[in-house]
């Protein structure tokens, strides 16, 4: 027996997929533009997870640049069957739904693979059936013309596995379950006992949030729904329950016959979600042919015993991340904005060290910049990095960033001020910027031509407190510094926060750079 403690996967972590091959578990999530994409995921007991690489890893594979943060790559699902993994996503911004394949599911995974214009509509999943046709199942607007905003429909059709298309007759086989259902999303087909069941997400990724399920004894048709729908929601508990905006699930069984949902959900605090959306799990019994999640229960709970051997890892995802900088590539938890890759940093020039160049590009506007963070995983942490930077003019900044999007970030930057040494705290929100604090550290340098710059952001319920020195000496230069505007519910989109490390020119040339030595995030 194990106990899982959910979340399963603290921080952005929405939209989990899963499959089971043997007694081995594999999860993807959404990742929108951040890169590396589709983070995945594995397990043999459900409770501890390591992650294994990320599927898009690769320019070919993740085109997301000059986006907005919440475009980019939507739900994917993963798939296994005859010795392939797949996995089937939504890339809003460039070539709509593809497929991407691997005999190995820690990659490299191919190229991909687009299904083009016939594919449309966003979330789709793949469904093999006993005979081995794959099928894809997807959601789309409603072909008939769209009569209110959500007015959307599930709809199947075969895939070819040898060109990679559609082929053969589309059809709708669902609308939700609810009258007048808006969002009918995240769809997955499984084959129980005889039945074709769809399971899915409506009412919207927020408060309405749900899962709902229907079953057919074909595929070719309208499917009835479960008079217990939705199966599970939130959203009769209010916006003051703990876990909030629970759906979007995925089924899966263990070797002994049990059955388990993953789905998303949201932690507020103060009714503002810094984390956006993550992975939980809850288990899953079956009466008179419906799945009945979290029986008993009918929420989602702190913990889930699980009758599996209990598995660890030696890099197993917590709550804890402390990265250096010792490998060949960053470390698999890093994301960028847009794209990962050696234009904006190098682990080789300085070996043992991050840098980062003070490019041209702005955490401000759209795009790429010179930025590597972390998931934000809880609401009492701290984020720490020691970085060695001498601007060479007012332009020139490096240091920490609380980011949620380009128009709402939190900076704590070293830099200068009319020839003076200082370290600035800047709050960029609704895309206007403002200094909260300006500290002269010109005298901590005194000692040393480049000491190394200790940089520390103090979270606790939604307020920040920031501190800048050396091993000599520390100051706090900010405190009390809401958190609020970097929350899903006041900046909008569909991610939760990262944090990390940042430089820039802001706009001028430069070929300075700043030199990271660690980052360390805490709970």
């Amino acid at each position: 027996m194990v106990t899982a403690k959910n979340p399963i996967l603290s921080g952005f972590y929405p939209d989990p997929s899963i499959c089971r091959v043997g007694e081995d578990y594999y999860l993807v999530t959404s990742s929108f533009v951040y890169a590396p994409g589709v983070p995945i995921f594995h397990s043999r007991d459900l409770a501890h997870w390591e992650q294994i690489g990320n599927i898009l890893d690769r320019p070919s594979q993740l085109c997301v640049e000059n986006e907005e943060i919440s475009r980019g790559i939507f739900a994917p699902t993963i798939r296994y069957h005859e010795g392939t993994f797949y996995m089937i996503t939504t890339n809003v911004s460039h070539g709509g739904n593809f497929i991407v394949t691997a005999q190995d599911p820690a990659g490299p995974w191919s190229d991909p693979y687009y299904l083009g214009e016939e594919a449309v509509g966003i979330d789709p999943s793949l469904f093999f059936d006993d005979d081995g046709r794959c099928y894809y199942c997807g959601t789309r607007p409603n072909p008939e013309g769209v009569r209110y905003n959500g007015d959307w429909e599930i709809w199947i059709q075969e895939l070819d596995l040898g060109t990679m298309k559609l082929k053969g007759r589309s059809m709708a086989i669902w609308k939700g379950a609810v009258k007048g259902c808006i969002w009918p999303e995240g769809p997955h087909i499984y084959k129980i006992n005889g039945y074709y069941y769809l399971m899915h997400a409506e009412g919207g990724t927020g408060p309405e949030h749900s899962i709902t399920i229907a079953r057919s004894t074909e595929l070719f048709k309208w499917f009835e729904g479960c008079p217990r729908n939705p199966i599970f929601t939130h959203r009769n508990l209010g916006m003051d329950y703990p876990v909030i905006y629970a759906g979007h699930g995925d089924l899966v069984d263990d070797i002994n016959g049990n059955w388990y949902v993953v789905m998303l959900a949201s932690r507020p605090c103060k009714k503002h979600s810094s984390m956006g959306r993550e992975t939980f799990i809850a288990k899953t019994i079956w009466e008179n042919e419906w799945p009945v999640i979290a029986p008993g229960i009918g929420h989602l709970e702190d913990t889930v015993d699980i009758p599996l051997e209990e598995c660890r890892f030696i890099d197993e995802i917590s709550e804890n991340d402390f990265i250096t900088f010792c490998e060949a590539k960053p470390d698999k938890r890093l994301v960028g904005i847009g794209k990962r890759n050696e234009s904006f940093y190098s682990l080789k020039e300085n070996p043992g060290v991050l840098r980062l160049y003070t490019n041209k590009e702005q955490i401000t506007d759209l795009g790429t910049s010179a930025f590597l963070g972390l998931r934000q995983k809880g609401y009492e942490f701290s984020v720490k990095t020691a970085v060695r930077f001498i601007p060479q003019s007012d332009n020139e900044t490096a240091g920490l960033v609380l980011f949620q999007n380009n128009e709402n970030h939190l900076r704590a930057e070293i830099t200068m001020e009319a020839g003076r040494l200082v370290f600035v705290v800047t709050t960029h929100i609704k895309g206007t910027d403002k200094k909260i604090a300006v500290a002269d550290i010109m005298e901590y340098s005194n000692t040393e031509k480049n000491p190394l710059w200790n940089i520390c952001m103090i979270c606790k319920e939604q307020e920040a407190s920031i501190w800048i020195g050396t091993a000599e000496k520390s100051v706090k230069v900010a405190e009390k510094i809401s958190l609020l505007p970097y929350t899903t519910e006041e900046a909008g989109g569909f991610v939760g926060c990262t944090v990390g490390m940042y430089a820039s020119s802001n706009g001028s040339n430069s070929d300075n750079y700043a030199d990271f030595s660690y980052i360390m995030l805490t709970q």
